[in-house]
């Protein structure tokens, strides 16, 4: 078997070009924010996200990060507006986190790295399968929220609860009756570019929309979400930390906010 892509030093962020080309492309996320070189675009709309609680099923932990699944087979739970030009489908959100809380989000601003990024990954439905939206370059819309420390999040301990079931790699349980959109910052504001995929194989199909207000959540649960493992239950425990892609090169792309 071909070496599997992870996040350690042999087979980590800067080895992943060997097996996956793209990820050398013109177009990778993450990337660096700064502010200042930043234009307000004032012909983006505002973004509104009407998701279906009914269409959430399990949650996994697949080695690489904890994801929940949702039933994307017809227009449930929908994301509209923003730089969108029609909806997208809401397929799964997942996170990734570092090993401490100085550091763990993807994208960075000015600088500033948050302690996890939540990534809810949408597809265009025109596109009629998410195999199809994935070789578009408006096959995938996804919405990054940042988590920074403060005080706990009740909505977000949802999820954390249930990832006593999912403890290693391959396990799945049932997930149900939750609308990720309890998890979203009261302020809308967002930046946009085009991207990628953050993880293998880095497809270049990414409308982003990043919000510039983070989350807030406790020490203590972001603790909880590196309790799991990134190993499988008959396998000696290795914690599932550090599950993040550092920011690539920019390549002359523009990133427009939607605010002043």
């Amino acid at each position: 078997m071909a070496k599997e892509w992870g996040y350690a030093s042999h087979n980590g962020p800067d080895h992943w070009h060997e097996l996956y080309p793209i990820a050398k492309g013109d177009n990778q996320s993450p990337i660096e924010l700064h502010t200042k070189d930043i234009k307000h675009d004032p012909s983006l709309q505002p973004w509104s996200a009407s998701y279906d609680p009914g269409s959430a099923k399990t949650i996994l932990n697949n080695g690489k990060t904890c994801r929940v699944v949702f039933d994307d087979t017809y227009d449930r739970s929908m994301l509209r507006g923003g730089p969108l030009s029609g909806p997208y489908r809401l397929r799964q959100f997942h996170l990734h986190w570092g090993s401490s809380d100085d550091h763990g989000s993807e994208h960075t601003v000015d600088g500033v790295k948050y302690a996890a990024e939540l990534h809810l990954v949408h597809w265009n439905p025109k596109y009629n399968t998410f195999g199809e939206a994935l070789k578009q370059p408006d096959g995938v819309a996804v919405v990054g929220i940042f988590l920074k420390i403060g005080r706990e999040k009740g909505e977000f301990q949802l999820l954390l609860d249930a990832l006593d079931k999912v403890k290693t790699k391959g396990k799945e349980a049932p997930f149900t009756h939750f609308d990720p959109s309890c998890l979203f910052p009261a302020c809308r504001d967002y930046w946009t570019y085009h991207g990628s995929f953050t993880t293998p194989p880095c497809e270049e199909c990414i409308v982003w929309l990043l919000l510039k207000e983070p989350m807030t959540v406790s020490s203590d649960q972001m603790a909880k979400l590196r309790s799991i493992f990134s190993s499988a239950e008959n396998e000696p425990p290795v914690p599932l930390v550090g599950n993040w892609r550092p920011p690539q090169p920019i390549k002359g792309r523009v990133v427009r906010a939607s605010f002043k």
